[in-house]
């Protein structure tokens, strides 16, 4: 049976409602049989509908399923600005063939923002709070940096606001724009630590220029964050030997890692600042230090961690595959680096570190069972001895590396 023909139309409406609309996106909301909306679009489309109307349900589930039901027959779903920004256009393409549907865009609150402020897109970090938490704005707050943001309602531009003066930012500058495109616009300027702005408008973006104080504890962009960014009890892989583990590991767009005796978690924390789109499993025997790792991936932007207690390589049958596989504990278990690396995926990276003999010993059988490579990692620093100073060394690393074929 073949597919139908395109019975789905995604259309944006801006602030300005139906009057900004063209012609193929006004028949399309005339001629369908259902109109699924929020109630402010079903609002402003109101006199050009003639079918059914839909609110969308919360969760979505309900609705898609309405929308899904009516396979072949003309829908039409309304959205703001463009639905593939930070809109339901990305969810409906996820069941919906792109054969079968077509979107008629409004420009996006973010194009309307860059304009407004005479600023090039290209030139802009952008993100959203509809639905989703405030903590990845934190990797996105370098000096000198332009952010346009998307608040989930009227109280995100205090909230964020407070977030910036905690982090030593409150001289940057934010413009809270509202309601743009329509009768009701307005643009406001402030700073994060002069932030008195009230009755703002739920519908409304921020646009931030980042600027930090001498002292203030920027995200640096290279691997090996400095080991005090972490929370820990001792148990964390040292700055040095971080960026070295990071730099085999080879963070890639989309790549899930998996850091075996996460401890503070900072090497699923790092790979996941490398790699915005990239996933990790974070994995400890000790609680505690699992709620560390989760705190320290909240402070640090990246709350998408998803961290599991459990011993490995029992926890192992639980994981998906993955792209890259750090250990850093837990190779007590003699069949450990075996079965993480007849998990990796092909093309995929494995390391692991070790500092005791025995442990010596397992990475030793590895890399001859295995290949890559083997390298002993030495670092010291300078401190204190009586009046003068003297090197002192930490204990010495052992690495093992390898890319399976």
């Amino acid at each position: 049976m073949s597919a139908p023909a395109r019975w789905l139309t995604i259309v944006g409406l801006g602030e300005d409602g139906v009057e900004g609309l063209g012609a193929m996106a006004r028949d399309a909301v005339g001629n369908a049989e259902l109109v699924v909306g929020g109630d402010r679009h079903l609002t402003l489309a109101q006199s050009l509908i003639h079918g059914e109307t839909l609110t969308w349900s919360n969760p979505l589930d309900a609705t898609l399923a309405h929308i899904h039901a009516r396979r072949g027959r003309q829908v039409c779903v309304l959205a703001s600005g463009d639905p593939f920004c930070y809109g339901i256009g990305s969810r409906l393409a996820c069941s919906v063939p792109a054969a079968e549907m077509m979107c008629i865009p409004a420009p996006s609150a973010f194009g309307l923002a860059c304009a407004r402020l005479g600023w090039s897109f290209a030139d802009v970090a952008t993100i959203s709070f509809c639905g989703r938490p405030l903590a990845p704005l934190r990797p996105l707050l370098q000096p000198g940096a332009r952010i346009l943001a998307l608040s989930a309602d009227a109280t995100t531009p205090r909230s964020v606001a407070d977030m910036l003066n905690a982090l030593g930012f409150s001289r940057s500058r934010i413009a809270i724009l509202e309601a743009l495109g329509g009768p009701r616009e307005r643009i406001r300027v402030t700073t994060a630590g002069a932030f008195v702005a009230e009755r703002i408008d739920p519908l409304n973006l921020l646009a931030i220029e980042v600027e930090a104080e001498a002292d203030t504890r920027v995200l640096p962009l290279a691997a090996g964050m400095p080991d005090d960014f972490f929370e820990h009890d001792g148990q964390i892989t040292k700055r040095e030997i971080r960026a070295i583990t990071l730099a085999h590991l080879a963070p890639r767009a989309g790549d899930l890692l998996w850091d075996i005796g996460c401890g503070s978690g900072s090497v699923a924390i790092e790979w996941l600042l490398r790699n915005s789109r990239g996933r990790a499993v974070a994995v400890d025997i000790d609680a505690g230090r699992l709620a560390r790792a989760i705190d320290n991936a909240r402070t640090l932007g990246v709350p998408n961690l998803d961290a599991r207690v459990g011993r490995a390589p029992g926890i192992f049958a639980d994981l998906p595959d993955p792209d890259a596989i750090f250990v850093g504990g837990g190779t007590d278990d003699a069949t450990l680096l075996d079965q993480a690396w007849g998990r990796l995926r092909p093309g995929g990276r494995i390391v692991a570190n070790g500092v005791t003999i025995e442990t010596e010993a397992r990475l030793i059988a590895a890399h001859e069972t295995m290949g890559g490579s083997l390298t002993r990692i030495a670092v010291e620093r300078a401190d204190s001895l009586g009046r003068y100073r003297a090197f002192r060394p930490a204990l010495t690393v052992v690495q093992w590396a390898a890319v399976k074929p």
